[in-house]
Order: C-alpha cells, then structure tokens, then sequence
C-alpha cells in the first residue's frame, strides 16, 4: 500500500476523525489510529486534504495530528532517526511501524541494514506482547492496542495466536528476525533475533508431530548456529550468552521427547539430543544470570529435567533372579506402549526342566499391565530392595513426567500414577530419588512451574504414598540428605 504513495502523512494520534470538509463540526469520514498512513493530495487552511488507501476513504485531516513526509531517498536519515527513537517507545509501536514502512521505501537499499530490522522486530514484539496482556479485556486500552495492530497488518507485519495452558499469546511471526540473520550483523543483533524466533510460547499449537519436531529442528540449530559464531568472533555479552544457552537447552530437551517418540525413532539420535539438552544446561553460568533470566532458566531445567532420561542408553536391565522386573512391547493402537510387570522367578527350577518349563514361566510371569501414549524411559525403572516396589519415569508431554509406582499388594501388583502436581501447573516433572532402609518409606523430588517456580524434595509412606516429610532442599531433610540414591544425585537437575 505504501508503494502507491508519494507525499507521506503518518497519524500520529489515536482517535483522530478523518472528516468530510475542513472544518471541527464537518462530518466524520472515518476514525484514524496511529500508525495509518494517509496520502496527501493538497492543503486547506489548518487541514490537510488526504485519502485513506486501506479504507478507501478521502477527507481532512488536521495537520498537527500527522508527520508528513516525502518518499525520497534525501527523507530517508529522517524516518531512520525517528524509527531510531520510537522503537524504544512503549504504546507507540503502531507508529514505529508506520516509520519502518516508510523508511524501508524510501531509502537506497545501501542504506538498509539489519539495525533497521531490528528495530522492526523489537517493536513488533513489543506490540503482540502488549495485544497478549490485554487479550480478554473489555476496556479502552484494548481498543486502543486493537487499532494498533489492525494499522500494523495494513503494512503487511504479521501475527498468530498460540493458545496453550489456558492462554492466548500473540506472536510476531519474525520476517524481521528473519532478516537480520540473513544480513551482516553483529553477535548481539543475532543473537537478539535468535532468542525472538525460538521462543517456546510461540510454537504453533496446531503443527502435526511431525511438523513440530522439524521446527524444533530448526530453533535448535539456529540457536547453536548462533552461539557457535558468537563465540568465535567474539564479543557477546555473558547476559545474552546465557540465554542462547538457556532457549536451546529447552528446545534440544523438546527435541528429545519428539525424537523418541516417533515410531521410528532411533536410539542414538534421542541419546544426542538429550545430552546436547544437559550439555547446554549444565554450561549456563549461573552466577552471571540477570533477574529477569532467572525464572527462564528454572524453567529451561524442567524442561530439561522432564526429559532428561533421553540422556540415558535405552538398556532394559533384565531383573536379578528373585527379583521382578518389567517388559515393553507396543499396543494396539499407533503410539502406544504397554508395560508388563514380569514377577520374579522362582529359584529352584533343574536346569533340565526344559523348553516347556521356561515358556510356562515366562507365561506366568506377566503379573500386570499397562498401556500409555506416553514416552516410557526403560532405563529409569527402580527396585525396592525388598523387590515389592517398583518406580519408572513415564513422560505423556514434552515438559510433563508422570511417576509411576508400581506397588506388590496381596491380591497382585497395583499401579499408581503420580503427577509432578493436581494444581494445573505449566511444566513439571517428578522423580523417584532413593530407596529409605526398613522398606517403610522411599525419596521423591518434584519440580514444577504453575503460579511461581517450586522444588520439593520429598519423604512417602510406601504404604499409602503420602507425603510424610518435605523441604526445598535436600540437605534441609535428614532422611534425604542420608539416602538419597547416587544414579538419581548424578543425573538429576532438581539439585543445581
């Protein structure tokens, strides 16, 4: 639309009338925002005469309400100074559109570079997080940030919604972003955009499996791309080094889980995403993070910790003799697998006994079963040493891992399912953490984030699996501090 102008006016008000002559009481034509670009075809007093291209309207404006402007190469170092000023500007992000619109017409395209798409992006996010803030609300300030957005598709930025945890967010789709990658730019710049397209919030809720696992594809090598040459030219800062690291330890964890539930998956490839998840996780230094990246790297860890067992050779331990055990084997239905508990096998038998007696073990050998669309991690499963407990890591979401506790009662075994939390968190995972002696009790950690950040770490009753004793670190809980398992202390990421 703006090609079609060449004498510019740019409103720079809201709720300005767009009137039939030029006059105060002349009746209203229309209702301009900021942000709407209006091509000027004379003067009238006070007025400007103009016409409205994207509601084919003409009429009168005044003349204070606009920014006027020539689509010349000689206007262009002012539109980029006011592009400059604005993208800093909070509630003025329809204008700044309007500027970088008019800015990218009318300047050489020597003249453009990745700071102007920068500025661009920046603005643009700023806007959708705004829309996303007031989304709901039936107030004068969500008109208002709803005419913004209508100005800003006029000039062809556009948005989608992502609805995910009882959420609607509005997100830029990132050409922007997209640019400054493609142009030279510095580390930072690249870095910025990095960290705007990969955002985990802004993943289309609507992708096929497939189609999300080849986007998370891409959000991971863009982020290692990026910190791969940051590092190598130099000069990033430490704050925007951490939260590369942070974005691309979630994204590498999402990519794990979507590797390992493919019905093709390939051990060696969910092996290499999961340790690139706690390679990036564990490099994040600590020490060096900012306020506002302390939340995102808690979350970043959960995420991590939710599928952290990817890291893990796949190896189902077959049980000790004695002891019981389990088998996985696929369902009935595509992407389902079940869980047999396979009881433990009497000692005794001759060694003569033959074929037959084995089969008919192995037949009588499948106490209980259990089927799940859910990611099973075989080699997270536990024994009590009593051999009448069993825990195993089940993972139904890419940032959600269930708890289940298989218990030996007298009528047979009985499953127990246990969610990181009941109190609709967003991300959560929960982990079986050591076995406590006198076969009464055992150690759970629990990781969540819903309303705030929460660890626990926890000590049950194996009888009725409540929770007897809990504290916010290990070392605060005798039991735990005592008994906690060392495969759990090496490899979980509820201790950081």
């Amino acid at each position: 639309m703006i090609g079609l102008l060449l004498s510019l006016a740019i409103v720079t008000q809201d709720q300005i009338p767009l009137r039939a002559a030029p006059g105060e009481h002349a009746a209203r034509h229309a209702v301009l925002a900021q942000g709407d670009n209006l091509e000027v075809r004379g003067v009238k007093g006070d007025y400007l005469q103009v016409f409205d291209h994207r509601r084919a309207r003409a009429g009168y404006v005044r003349a204070t309400q606009v920014g006027l402007y020539d689509l010349t190469p000689r206007e262009a170092p002012r539109l980029r100074a006011v592009l400059e000023f604005l993208k800093d500007q909070p509630g003025q992000e329809a204008l700044g559109i309007g500027h970088a619109a008019a800015f990218f017409k009318a300047a050489p395209a020597g003249a453009i570079d990745a700071g102007a798409f920068e500025a661009l992006g920046k603005i643009a996010d700023r806007l959708a997080w705004r829309v996303s803030r007031l989304s709901g609300t039936d107030s004068e300030a969500a008109r208002t940030v709803s005419a913004h957005l209508d100005a800003a598709a006029s000039y062809g930025v556009q948005f989608h919604s992502v609805e995910r945890y009882e959420k609607v967010t509005l997100c830029y789709d990132g050409d922007a972003w997209r640019r400054v990658l493609s142009l030279p730019a510095s580390p930072e710049q690249k870095a910025r955009a990095a960290l705007s397209l990969t955002r985990h919030d802004c993943v289309k809720a609507t992708l096929s499996p497939s189609e999300r696992l080849d986007a998370d594809h891409a959000r991971a090598e863009m982020l290692d791309l990026v910190l791969t040459e940051g590092e190598s030219r130099g000069g990033l800062p430490e704050h925007l080094r951490n939260r590369l690291k942070i974005r691309a330890a979630g994204v590498w964890a999402s990519v794990a889980h979507r590797r390992a539930h493919r019905p093709d998956s390939d051990p060696a490839a969910v092996l290499e995403a999961g340790r690139n998840a706690e390679t990036h996780l564990a490099s994040v230094d600590k020490n060096a993070l900012v306020d506002g990246d302390r939340a995102a790297w808690n979350e970043a860890a959960i995420r991590v910790g939710a599928s952290r067992w990817a890291a893990q050779a796949q190896t189902l331990v077959q049980p000790a003799q004695g002891r019981p055990g389990i088998q996985i084997s696929a369902g009935d239905e595509p992407g389902q697998h079940c869980v047999h508990v396979v009881a433990a096998q009497k000692t005794g038998a001759g060694a003569g006994a033959g074929e037959a007696a084995a089969s008919q073990e192995s037949a009588q050998g499948k106490a209980f079963t259990h089927c799940t669309y859910g990611q099973v991690w075989p080699c997270s499963l536990a024994v009590s040493p009593d051999s009448k407990v069993m825990t195993l890591a089940v993972q139904p979401l890419e940032n959600w891992r269930e708890l289940w506790v298989f218990r030996q009662m007298q009528n047979g075994w009985q499953l127990d399912i246990v969610p990181p939390s009941v109190d609709n968190p967003e991300l959560g995972y929960i982990e079986f953490a050591g076995w406590v002696p006198g076969n009464k009790q055992f150690l759970v950690a629990r990781e969540v984030v819903g309303n705030g950040h929460k660890t626990s770490f926890e000590l049950w009753d194996r009888a009725t699996l409540k929770v007897e004793k809990r504290a916010d670190k290990p070392d605060n809980l005798s039991a735990f501090y005592r008994w906690q398992d060392p495969v759990w202390k090496g490899g979980t990421v509820a201790v950081r």
